[in-house]
């Protein structure tokens, strides 16, 4: 989350009057991640999550919010989009699309153990199960077309050692065939950031859809195991906690050490762009696109089997 569009006190307590939430205490920007503009809003009601999304389209917003309406009603802890008397989840502030959500309590971990990977992996498969027959998915908005669309507009802007290894990567990716794997709706974005835990090791929200759409289940399973899994041991317990929601076919574990590299590609590419293409904002992360580098040139060195 960042902050790229300023929002005034009298604006925003216009645009809080139809949720019918009391008067309006304070709004604070928060500065992490890197896509919308999010502040923390107390009212009299309590303390919600505003977003106003940057460069979502309308069209794509209903999805996102219809998706995490849907987890919230079948027991995954995702914010709930608040909805005024004319049922809608979304309206215009300061120019941009906005909704306001629940916010949800606990906090992120920096070195989760093998336990904390256990439960995400039954959350991640529980998650994919629940969102199974949304209707009208988007696809993967971050998915292979888009991997390789800015793959090719970002070898002229990186370096010549990064040029090399992106060139082959999005040549062996090209030649892969993910057509045969499980699909469904994927966080596509599920770090540690945003997934919040109670100090009684209860996990108690999962944040940030916004990259969400329909592509391989395993692609979602692969980019939580680049980010949490610092060991074999917690790569084992996430997969295990995985597969007891939904076991994995031998398919995915033929495809395993392909779509480990896919991800970190995924990752690489979108912080390269923000770093050579980057946008202006009031309050912006830029995180380092090295660590997915360095995880990439990793996995094509010492690729490894997927747990069973």
């Amino acid at each position: 989350m960042s902050v790229y569009t300023k929002v005034g006190r009298d604006e925003l307590t216009a645009w809080l009057q139809p949720l019918g939430l009391g008067e309006l205490i304070d709004h604070a920007g928060i500065a992490a991640g890197m896509q919308n503009s999010n502040y923390f809003v107390t009212t009299a009601s309590g303390r919600f999550v505003l977003t106003l999304f940057e460069r979502i389209d309308p069209a794509a917003l209903e999805f996102y919010l219809a998706l995490q309406d849907r987890l919230a009603q079948s027991g995954i802890p995702s914010p709930r989009p608040l909805v005024d008397a004319e049922g809608r989840r979304w309206r215009w502030l300061a120019g941009k699309p906005a909704a306001l959500l629940s916010c949800l309590p606990g906090a992120a971990l920096e070195s989760p153990n093998a336990e904390h990977c256990r439960v995400v992996g039954d959350m991640l498969a529980r998650l994919h199960l629940a969102a199974a027959h949304l209707p009208n998915p988007l696809p993967n908005p971050c998915g292979a077309a888009w991997r390789q669309t800015v793959g090719e507009a970002l070898l002229p802007l990186v370096l010549p050692d990064e040029r090399d290894l992106l060139a082959d990567e999005m040549a062996f990716q090209a030649a892969q065939d993910y057509s045969t794997l499980p699909r469904g709706v994927v966080h596509a974005d599920l770090f540690r950031d945003n997934v919040l835990w109670e100090g009684c090791g209860r996990l108690s929200g999962v944040l940030d859809f916004y990259f969400a759409g329909e592509d391989a289940l395993l692609f979602d399973l692969a980019v939580v195991a680049n980010d949490w899994c610092a060991d074999d041991a917690a790569l084992a317990a996430l997969v295990a906690g995985y597969a007891a929601q939904r076991p994995l076919i031998e398919a995915e574990h033929a495809a395993w050490p392909a779509m480990q590299r896919a991800a970190a590609l995924r990752f690489w590419l979108l912080r390269l762009e923000v770093r050579h293409q980057p946008r202006q904002g009031e309050v912006v992360t830029i995180k380092n696109p090295d660590v997915f580098r360095h995880l990439l040139g990793r996995f094509r060195l010492a690729p490894k089997a997927l747990p069973r």
